[in-house]
């Protein structure tokens, strides 16, 4: 008795973790993807992974369409492991197995891992490769689906949550993804929408390809679905590792600790050893506002290593988030890009700096602005699209978050979009600014149009007048004085001090502790 069981309990193993078989793997392989398990292979820690639901079989009998062969873990595997050595819940789903569509018991399999990451307080990584909800269980596959949803919120805030677009994603299923704290995608393979090509030219009479609706470049840089976009499967999987090497298992302080702690151990010492080179910060930022230059170069010059790790990195360019290591920590950057659109706000910036910040204040990471904008972007579309709206999310994500958030004002910082970058009155913990920052209204060239626009029209010398009066006022207002004078600045400091200050400004910050009013929740602008 024992032998028999103990070789059809390996069995049994063995088929839940094959697949839908030799023929179907090899399909697989040939459209460029691994399969589930390889998958749950290559992400995890050798010889961590822990299967769980093994036994669980698609659902046969009247409530199904589904008649005739069975499957075991109804195409997907679940399971628990390993990655640097700390421990997260995974769920694969196998397109070898009925297309990996989702029944009943899939979905059933999901909720559970989802309910064991919720209650072990550990991340949790979804792989999908799914032609959607099954028909043949009609509404028990959809409402599976519900029942993911609301774990997802459930957790959200909680415990990372990370989505990997394999394969087709489409319909329903379009939006467990879209709940989790991170989605990535890889070229070529992901392809991720909610109404295929045929429902399209059904409904609309337009005629587009699955790429055009949920390819990579949709949500790469045009929708903003997808924060991660990857050259192949196993890129993609390196870069989820890496990322949560910057999230703690969950939001609790002592979460947090352990994050240090792991960085300090296991990351300090190799990313400040890839051939760092820092340069003066006068000689990245021209003092001409109307100059472009590059952000990123500020932000490697702050972290002194090349440690940073861009979020949405084709969305929104005008904009740049992410996580970095500085002093030992792990950071939150959001900036402004001068050199896409000039580093001004428009809707999708909006968006993409609001959940960072949010994204941030769930898990405890410390938040450091970086401020060069004139404006928010201009113009009857940017209206149209609801900028008000929009911007007013940064707002209130800034005024919302409890973590330390410090401010650097590097030059342009004007009007309401100076404000919504975390200035002083927005709760910011400090703020600081270089010399050469420009705290206004609005640039000169526009302010002098409006406020002297009667005396260059009635000089003897228009141009001569114009300039007079604009030299006035950059005098006056293109500069930090003022606002220092008032309290909106907290110090202007030199660029040779700019990494100091902040390591010992952070420091000071770290045991800072803010409660939120006590609510149910407040009402963002959505």
């Amino acid at each position: 008795m024992w032998s028999d069981r103990i070789e059809q309990t390996r069995q049994m193993r063995r088929e839940h973790l094959a697949g839908g078989g030799g023929e179907r793997v090899r399909k697989q392989h040939e459209k460029g993807k691994m399969t589930a398990m390889e998958r749950i292979g290559y992400l995890l820690d050798q010889g961590s992974f822990h299967p769980v639901d093994s036994f669980f079989e698609t659902r046969q009998d009247s409530a199904s369409l589904l008649q005739g062969k069975t499957y075991l873990g109804d195409g997907v595997i679940t399971g628990w492991g390993t990655i640097d050595g700390r421990r997260v819940c995974v769920a694969a789903e196998d397109f070898t197995v009925i297309g990996g569509t989702l029944g009943e018991i899939h979905a059933q399999k999901i909720c559970n891992i989802q309910d064991m990451a919720l209650e072990m307080k550990i991340p949790l990584i979804l792989l999908n490769d799914s032609g959607g909800a099954r028909i043949e269980e009609g509404i028990l596959s959809l409402s599976g689906y519900g029942g993911m949803f609301r774990r997802h919120v459930q957790a959200s805030g909680v415990i990372p949550q990370i989505a990997a677009i394999l394969g087709p994603c489409s319909g329903g299923a379009s939006y467990s993804p879209a709940l989790c704290d991170f989605v990535f995608m890889v070229e070529g393979l992901s392809k991720m929408c909610l109404t295929g090509p045929a429902v399209v030219e059904s409904v609309l009479g337009q005629k587009a390809t699955l790429d055009e609706l949920g390819g990579t470049q949709v949500h790469g840089c045009k929708s903003g679905v997808a924060h991660m976009v990857c050259a192949d499967e196993k890129a993609c999987l390196d870069r989820i590792r890496a990322l949560l090497a910057y999230l703690p298992s969950n939001s609790s302080r002592e979460a947090a600790q352990e994050l240090i702690s792991r960085w300090s151990a296991s990351y300090g010492e190799r990313v400040s050893s890839r051939g760092f080179s820092e340069k003066p910060f006068e000689s990245i930022v021209p003092d001409n506002p109307r100059r472009a230059y590059d952000v990123h170069e500020v932000i490697t010059n702050i972290l002194q290593n090349d440690s940073f790790y861009e979020i949405q990195e084709t969305f929104a360019m005008n904009a740049v988030t992410g996580f970095g290591v500085f002093d030992g920590r792990v950071l939150g950057i959001v900036a402004n890009q001068p050199a896409y659109l000039g580093g001004a706000i428009d809707c999708n910036a909006a968006d993409k700096i609001a959940r960072f910040i949010r994204t941030c204040d769930c898990f405890g990471i410390p938040l450091l602005t970086l401020v060069d904008v004139p404006a928010f972007f201009p113009g009857v579309q940017q209206e149209q699209s609801g900028i008000i709206r929009h911007g007013a999310k940064i707002l209130y994500a800034y005024a919302e978050a409890t973590v330390p958030k410090v401010t650097l004002i590097m030059r342009k910082a004007y009007g309401g979009a100076f404000i919504a970058m975390n200035c002083k009155m927005m709760s910011a913990d400090a703020v600081y600014a270089w010399p050469i920052a420009e705290i206004a209204v609005m640039g000169a060239d526009g302010a002098v149009q409006i406020i002297s626009r009667r005396q260059i029209a009635q000089a003897a010398d228009p141009q001569q007048e114009y300039e007079r009066q604009k030299a006035q006022y950059e005098e006056k207002f293109s500069n930090p004085f003022l606002a220092a004078k008032k309290g909106y600045v907290d110090e202007i400091i030199l660029p040779e001090e700019t990494v100091g200050r902040l390591k010992e400004t952070f420091r000071l910050l770290r045991t800072k502790e803010a409660q939120p009013y006590m609510k149910k929740h407040g009402n963002i602008p959505l």
